[in-house]
């Protein structure tokens, strides 16, 4: 083949992508405009260069197949703060769009589902909001790998996972509106329908009863009104239905008993029914004419109403009645009651529209996460699962006051950003979160091969760690496990100066009255743990250090991961305790006995007050014997109580643990 028909036939092939890369750089830059505004985070999308350049760093988050076209856009987490334009619908090979995590907001474009071969979308922890696109219910037909993933859940969330045979659609904890679509009949392969928490309202489609694979059904939490469809009853794999805090009224169906305890109906005062919990029957309806015609009988119906065309002969045309009167005056009773139901319900209407905003946001407020995530019952197996129902002996009360879905984790902590981390251990990472209702946390991850093996053992510890109630303690808001992960999550209240250790090692002096206040809070805290002297129904921290002291914002001492053991695997409680060791915060019997107990907390502590007061991280070299106080003070502090607690420090960490106080006497020492 000669040159010239080679490059003659490598400009056909050639030209007809031309266009469409021209379109595409077009859509991006649309896109960009839409999604980064402000022009803050897609810096590396320009207008005059290709973005399927192998070149590094263009057009960020881009992936394109061997065509040049684009298949691929991952910007989960990068802050996006504007919109999806309906402009993304022009890239027509995409196959993954990953835009989760960010703080998108407005609609949800109609026009995603033109995207033929889409098979991921994620865009889940927005801030989407409207109506839910009707066509969404054409994405069914996507063909791709043997599963699609879907999702856009939570603050502005749809979850589409479709399997096979197993399809989940979840539409949770978001600000959509508007009714169900009717056509999400069109999802024969549904298997989960979650849209609880929005603003959604009107009536239940009786077409999801149809739906031959639905299992569970959640809408809870939101505005719909009107009965319960009869045929939900008759939907053949329904196990779940959860219908709670909404304004549905009338007879429940009789076929939804077969559900029992997957049935939650709470908070509806306009239901009724017999066989089930709380809920009285349902009265008869009586009309209130006192003029009821009698049933149809061929002896007592008039000439004028049977056709002439059928009128027997045998049958005598009878004197004129007030028959005709009588439905003349039902015809208009009934008329001014369907116009009166009509107002009823536009007005209705009207008042839900304008207060949906405020009404979800007072129910996000009061209603803490009481059931956990469809998606989060599917990840757990028959292996360890702390908090499946009934499995604990505990209350599912209990169980649920403590629950965190994996979704409200990784959403807090921007899928678990590098950006969000604090620190790392040899058995735990900890990230910095935003929970939804802007209350800042510290999520701890420990692996599941961590946590003590015996489920109840650790609902044991977990329930006394969580009603631990005090000012110099942090508090533990709730767990999470996440099998898919293998990991436990364990949320508690972020403290905004960081540790002690970390100040020790700043440049910044704490004032000498600031350390006295923060062994004064050490103190308390550990005695709270404690008990009262003597008693054998206190808790002990075995983890006090430097670091696992944190200062508020007013710089007290506030105690982190007290009683943490009570959670933990031995093996990893050991390896803690030789790192505690390794700083000299371990009292010297433990080498002897090899059990901890109150006095060795006591230890720990004489350690930290040894620290503060000298300002210095080490002590191992320092000379107990006299008084040392910190250089950078410049004299600025008091010699008598240095000296009261310096002695105090002594006496903690003295080599007898019997000549050692409890904690009781310490503060009593510290006040006087």
């Amino acid at each position: 083949m000669s040159l010239l028909l080679q490059v003659f036939l490598l400009l056909i092939c050639a030209s007809p992508s031309l266009p469409a890369k021209t379109t595409e750089l077009e859509a991006l830059m649309t896109i960009k405009q839409s999604l980064d505004p402000q022009n803050r985070v897609l810096t590396s999308w320009t207008p005059h260069s290709d973005p399927c350049s192998s070149f590094p760093g263009h057009f960020e988050g881009v992936a394109c197949n061997q065509q040049g076209l684009v298949v691929n856009i991952s910007l989960q987490g990068k802050g996006l703060s504007g919109s999806i334009p309906a402009a993304i619908s022009s890239l027509k090979s995409l196959t993954g769009l990953y835009l989760h995590f960010n703080s998108l907001t407005g609609i949800l474009p109609k026009e995603i589902s033109s995207l033929t071969h889409l098979t991921d979308l994620y865009l889940n922890v927005n801030s989407l909001s409207g109506d839910i696109p009707r066509q969404i219910a054409n994405l069914s037909n996507l063909q791709g790998r043997s599963y699609i993933l879907f999702f856009l859940f939570l603050n502005s969330a749809l979850f589409l996972t479709c399997y096979d045979v197993y399809t989940v659609l979840q539409i949770s904890y978001n600000e959509f509106s508007g009714g169900v679509p009717s056509e999400l009949e069109k999802l024969k392969k549904l298997s989960v329908l979650s849209l609880q928490y929005n603003q959604l309202y009107g009536a239940i489609p009786a077409s999801l009863g149809e739906l031959d694979s639905l299992t569970r059904l959640d809408l809870s939490f939101n505005q719909f009104f009107g009965p319960i469809p009869v045929s939900l009853g008759y939907a053949p794999k329904l196990q779940i239905l959860d219908v709670r805090n909404n304004s549905l009224s009338g007879n429940i169906p009789k076929a939804l008993e077969r559900l029992k305890d997957g049935f939650q109906y709470m908070n509806n005062p306009g239901l009724c029914g017999t066989g089930f919990a709380d809920l009285s029957p349902c009265r008869a309806v009586i009309s209130s004419d006192p003029v009821r015609p009698e049933p149809y009988e061929p002896g007592n119906l008039s000439s004028e109403v049977l056709p002439t065309t059928v009128q027997p002969k045998d049958i005598k045309p009878s004197k004129p009645s007030n028959i005709g009167l009588v439905f003349a005056v039902i015809a208009v009773t009934f008329a001014s009651t369907i116009f009166g139901l009509f107002i009823v319900l536009w007005y209705r209407h009207q008042k839900l529209k304008i207060g949906s905003t405020a009404n979800t946001t007072n129910k996000m407020k009061e209603a803490r996460r009481k059931i956990s995530s469809p998606l989060i019952n599917l990840e757990y197996s028959n292996g360890w699962d702390p908090l499946a129902k009934g499995q604990s002996g505990y209350s599912q009360e209990f169980l649920e006051s403590l629950m965190f879905n994996v979704e409200d984790v990784e959403r807090a902590t921007q899928c678990f950003s590098e950006l969000n981390l604090l620190g790392k251990g040899e058995f735990s990472t900890i990230y910095r979160g935003i929970l939804r209702d802007g209350s800042v946390v510290v999520v701890k991850c420990i692996a599941k091969t961590s946590c003590k093996p015996d489920e109840t053992e650790f609902l044991k510890g977990l329930k006394i760690l969580t009603s631990l109630r005090h000012e110099n303690l942090v508090r533990l808001r709730g767990f999470c496990y996440s099998k898919s992960r293998g990991e436990c999550f364990l949320v508690y209240d972020f403290i905004p100066n960081g540790s002690l250790l970390r100040c020790l090692d700043d440049a910044k002096v704490l004032e000498w009255s600031t350390r006295v206040s923060i062994i004064h809070g050490i103190a308390k805290g550990i005695a709270y743990l404690h008990g009262k002297k003597g008693s054998k129904g206190g808790l002990l921290h075995q983890n006090l250090s430097a670091d696992t002291v944190l200062l508020d914002a007013r710089y007290n001492a506030v105690l982190a991961y007290s009683g943490l053991h009570k959670l933990l695997a031995d093996d990893v409680v050991f390896s803690t305790l030789k790192a505690s060791a390794a700083m000299g915060y371990l009292s010297p019997e433990y080498t002897k006995t090899g059990r901890l107990t109150e006095k060795s907390d006591v230890y720990a502590f004489g350690v930290i007050v040894f620290q503060l007061l000298s300002g210095k991280r080490d002590i191992t070299q320092l000379s107990r014997q006299a008084v040392q106080v910190d250089d950078k003070l410049e004299g600025k502090f008091s010699e008598s109580e240095a000296a009261k607690l310096w002695g105090v420090a002594l006496l903690c960490t003295h080599e007898s643990p019997h000549l050692r106080p409890y904690m009781e006497d310490v503060i009593q020492e510290l006040c006087d």
